[in-house]
């Protein structure tokens, strides 16, 4: 079983956008499912903040996605095995921050509500063992979740991870 480390580094978040809409590029990290059976576990999800104000509260929700980002690209996005000696499967999880169509939040499969100033804040979820989220596939609802910032949001810079396995 491989474990990943999915990254990007800045995002501006902006004033943050509604569930069922499509997610604007560059706001967000996302994580699809490499194929219709692939299985991933998230173990942790961790923002920082970069913003300059010192007043710049962050509202991220980590979600399921109702509708799937048409041609997901990198968009400042990285995905990198934790373990430097392990071998990589056929397919990978698409670790993505842009698309041709953004991704849509779904308004009732959300799973953590993450909040922090990003004048220098850290916002950090890790599972205990055996309690991960779980994804499966790659279609919408089960194959599909983002990092991304939430009605109401205060625009600031963030970096953040998402640490998953490949089960």
């Amino acid at each position: 079983m491989a474990r990943y480390s999915a990254t990007t580094s800045p995002i501006t978040t902006g004033a943050g956008q509604a569930d069922t809409t499509a997610l604007t590029s560059n706001t967000y990290i996302g994580i699809l499912g490499g194929t219709s059976t692939m299985r991933l576990n998230i173990s942790e999800v961790y923002a920082g903040g970069e913003a300059t104000a010192a007043s710049a509260p962050q509202i991220l929700v980590f979600a399921r996605n109702s509708t799937i980002a048409t041609t997901p690209a990198a968009g400042g996005t990285r995905n990198a095995a934790t373990d430097a000696a392990s071998t990589a499967p056929g397919t990978l999880a698409t670790v993505y921050g842009s698309a041709a169509t953004g991704p849509q939040r779904s308004s009732t499969l959300h799973l953590l509500h993450l909040s922090f100033n990003a004048y220098g804040g850290i916002v950090r979820w890790q599972a205990r063992q055996g309690e991960e989220i779980s994804m499966v596939g790659n279609a919408a609802t089960g194959g599909d979740s983002t990092l991304s910032p939430y009605t109401g949001n205060t625009s600031g810079n963030i970096s953040a991870h998402v640490l998953y396995e490949l089960v």
